[in-house]
């Protein structure tokens, strides 16, 4: 294999691939990225078995077919401190060996007959969905997903496809992420995706896309992206059950005044609690120590009575950080219950602190 090609178009492929190599073990051919071409595409991949990527650009000069493995960071790090020029590929022996004028890079690779295969569409159900709307649909309940929770389901969202809407949910047990989409689909299904794939989707440039899956599978394709990561075997758990029926109290709040109070008590305490009267909202920091903090927001919510909720602030500010709009809806029952914040198709129900 040899290759020419801008330096700012193989950096560029090859930052994108990062996030998907081996990184604990340089041994591995995980750890490698394996670059082939047809003579008119040039196809870059990287996978750690759970999650894969493959980029292609039409952008090269192909001088001799094949294919050749190089471990990616360490190409990386060649290719960043080159000049913004042509660069040249070559595979000789078993060498990777990279040049741009004077300057002569060599580097050991694998036989790329080696490198692990990837999942394809061929017999597999397809999903129809706007891109836009899934990388951020999934960007909004990205935060409320779990990490390292032994109860693996909860590591992921759930994508929930029925006939006439989709559902985007990811919980970590004290709150619960939704973002409910209007749609018809022709088949239903449940599926659990990791938090490390949800992150990487969001960074994915897709115009249009398609979406297949299988029990072990979700796979994204668009024109020069092919995205796979396995699922998560396991039962998301019933979220519709957590979700409130009805609510006794509505108050719609604007979105810049909340986080300016949540802040102020912040340099105290990430606990807090709201005390909600007739014609104000009381924040008060919910500390150990022999320290406070109050701010007051003047507001007619038409409480008869004061209403108490004690949170966590990072789960008012994690949904204040997604919504787009200026102001956001605040439903509740009782103090110790759960309470919901909503903004057009997405809201979260959180679990109060129990004072």
């Amino acid at each position: 294999m040899k290759i020419t090609l801008e330096k700012s178009v193989l950096e560029n492929i090859l930052l994108h691939l990062q996030p998907f190599l081996e990184k604990k073990d340089a041994s591995q051919i995980t750890s490698h990225v394996c670059l082939t071409t047809d003579g008119e595409t040039l196809f870059a991949q990287a996978t750690d078995y759970e999650i894969g990527l493959v980029l292609q650009t039409h952008a090269l000069t192909t001088l001799e077919k094949g294919s050749l493995t190089a471990n990616g960071k360490k190409l990386l790090d060649i290719v960043r401190i080159l000049k913004d020029e042509e660069v040249e590929l070559e595979l000789i022996k078993e060498n990777l060996h990279i040049r741009q004028k004077r300057s002569n890079f060599k580097l050991p690779t694998y036989k790329s007959s080696e490198f692990p295969l990837f999942p394809t569409i061929e017999n597999k159900p397809k999903i129809a969905i706007n891109a836009q709307v899934l990388i951020e649909s999934l960007k909004k309940i990205t935060p409320a997903a779990d990490t390292n929770n032994p109860k693996f389901e909860l590591n992921g969202a759930l994508i929930d496809i029925k006939a006439t809407y989709i559902n985007f949910v990811a919980t970590d047990t004290r709150r619960l992420a939704l973002i409910h989409i209007q749609t018809h689909n022709d088949q239903e299904l449940s599926i659990i995706v990791p938090k490390k794939a949800i992150i990487e989707i969001q960074k994915l440039l897709l115009d249009t896309i398609e979406l297949y899956y299988d029990q072990t599978h979700l796979i994204l394709k668009s024109t020069n992206t092919f995205f796979f990561t396995k699922l998560i075997n396991g039962k998301f758990p019933e979220y519709t059950r957590i979700i409130p029926k009805e609510c006794s109290r509505s108050i719609t709040l604007q979105k810049g005044s909340i986080i300016s109070a949540i802040k102020q008590i912040t340099t105290i305490s990430n606990d807090l609690k709201l005390t909600f009267m007739s014609d104000s909202i009381l924040f008060e920091s919910l500390s150990d120590d022999n320290i406070e903090a109050k701010t007051v927001i003047e507001i007619e919510n038409g409480f008869k009575n004061p209403f108490i909720l004690a949170i966590n602030s990072r789960y008012i500010l994690d949904f204040l950080g997604q919504i787009t709009t200026n102001d956001f809806t605040l439903e509740a029952n009782e103090s110790n219950h759960p309470f919901v914040l909503k903004s057009e198709h997405f809201k979260t129900i959180v679990m109060p602190i129990v004072m």
